[in-house]
């Protein structure tokens, strides 16, 4: 080939990869739904085309919004505690199609941008909203962002830059797939300031466009109901490792046996029954996981050193020991033994979602299930010597307070006791599964990636701890000033 043709040719590849460039910049453009996505301003100087104010009923309260050459600035330079954003009404959705949503902002001086910088999608049929609160956007994050939850990394934001005159901020993302109700014909996009504290927002760049939907992230969640007598600990571990492998036949992704399994029905105690973690029973235990291919959360006491601790173990699909939790909260009948609390609230890892483990008397404290939900831990498994009574004469027992827990934090919660009712519960405090006084394996299936919203509020996990005022809860930090009784 001559060095003319050889121009020629690099020439037309040349052509065709601009081209290509211009077609697929093309082709996003029309799939994008939002309209002026990056808030050029309009007719009206303070305000981008195509987008409608939305402000605070009291006076006092209204944020300030500008349209600007970096973006749309919302602040309240007078008032910490205002309220302000836009809104646009988006066309072309599909029900039970998937869009990605988008959305980059840059906060300046706000103190806690999680709960003050908000991205909501309100799905609308006939212009009426499906759902009062709509759903929020996941986000903010702070870009590079990372994975979430499965999902693919979000690309880092544009550089930064300064805001009038001040240092450089890193960027802010939303980023989330949605689907929409079969009703849906229409949403509403609403980028939200609450509360900036003399800080500023300014939005960039706000997207909608159709995607793929989705996947599913199932899982079978096990609980037994198993309560040995005249036993050892040694045929106790046999008993149990037999409720492994009835659970890995059902084929279930993890089980949750109760708690201090060698003890019950020995009549030993806890100390005496205590030993090393890993030990003897974790090597047994992980026998029975590695043979089902299961994870295994079990009850056991501990001995390290001199001390003895109420101990549960997650045990992975290869028998390996995957971490402990030992129990913060004794009551009488173990701290008069010397038994010694744990201090810490860990949350694990596995190849199904995040999981994390509480222990019997720990149910009756409330704080610690609000930790796990603001670690992110999507399922608490509590193995549980008792109890789990259905309320009986008009009192409030066990069932009704572990239902409780999973709704306040939007968690799954799966007991395992040996009094009342080994159960799996649903955020929304339903029981999916109850051995209801019969021995062996109980299960469910369920989705991780399932959003269910509470009528009005909206899906807990993502609503609540943005409305947490965590600066007023000093209270709980300190004892109480004398008898509370």
């Amino acid at each position: 080939m001559n060095p003319s043709s050889k121009i020629a040719c690099v020439a037309v590849l040349i052509g065709l990869v601009l081209q290509s460039g211009t077609s697929v910049r093309a082709a996003e453009e029309k799939a994008e739904l939002v309209r002026n996505p990056g808030f050029q301003p309009g007719e009206k100087a303070d305000l981008p085309a195509e987008w409608t104010l939305w402000k605070a009923e009291v006076p006092q309260a209204v944020c300030r919004v500008q349209a600007t050459s970096q973006g749309l600035r919302v602040d309240a330079p007078r008032e910490p505690m205002a309220t302000g954003g836009v809104w646009q009404n988006v066309g072309g959705i599909q029900g039970g199609k998937a869009y990605a949503i988008r959305v980059t902002a840059r906060a300046q001086a706000i103190d806690h941008p999680f709960r003050s910088v908000l991205v909501r999608l309100t799905w609308l049929d006939h212009g009426k909203p499906l759902h009062p609160a709509g759903a929020l956007v996941r986000g903010p994050l702070a870009a590079p962002a990372t994975t979430l939850a499965g999902k693919q990394p979000v690309p880092p934001a544009a550089p930064a830059t300064t805001l009038a005159g001040k240092q450089p901020v890193p960027p802010l993302v939303f980023d989330d797939v949605l689907v929409a109700p079969k009703e849906a014909d229409g949403a509403r996009l609403s980028l939200e300031l609450k509360w900036p504290g003399g800080g500023s927002i300014c939005w960039q760049r706000a997207s909608l466009r159709p995607a793929e939907l989705p996947k599913p992230r199932k899982v079978k969640i096990g609980t037994v109901y198993l309560r040995p007598n005249q036993s050892t600990p040694e045929k106790n571990l046999e008993l149990f490792a037999g409720q492994i492998d009835a659970a890995g036949k059902l084929g279930l992704d993890i089980v949750c046996l109760p708690e201090a399994i060698t003890m019950v029905g020995t009549g030993k105690s806890g100390p005496q029954t205590a030993e090393p973690i890993p030990g003897p029973s974790t090597r047994r235990l992980g026998q029975a996981a590695r043979a089902n291919r299961i994870w295994v959360v079990a009850g056991l006491y501990e001995k390290e050193g001199s001390r003895v601790y109420n101990t549960a173990v997650l045990l992975d699909r290869q028998g390996q020991l995957a971490g402990t939790y030992r129990k913060v909260h004794l009551p009488r009948e173990e701290w008069d033994k010397g038994v010694t609390p744990g201090h810490e609230y860990p949350v694990f890892q596995t190849d199904f979602g995040t999981v994390a483990i509480q222990i019997c008397y720990d149910w009756f404290f409330p704080e610690i299930g609000t930790i796990w939900g603001l670690k992110g831990a999507e399922i608490v498994f509590a193995p549980t010597w008792g109890t789990t009574f259905p309320d009986r004469e008009g009192r409030v027992e066990g069932e009704t307070v572990f239902r409780v827990r999973a709704r306040d934090n939007g968690i799954f919660l799966v007991p395992s006791v040996y009094d009342g009712n080994s159960m799996i519960i649903d955020p929304m405090g339903r029981i999916l599964a109850s051995n209801k006084g019969r021995e062996g394996v109980f299960w469910a299936e369920v989705d991780l990636a399932d959003r269910e919203a509470l009528w009005w509020v909206g899906h807990w996990r993502a609503i609540g701890p943005r409305d947490r005022m965590p600066e007023t809860y000093r209270p709980l930090l300190s004892d109480p000033a004398g008898p509370t009784y």
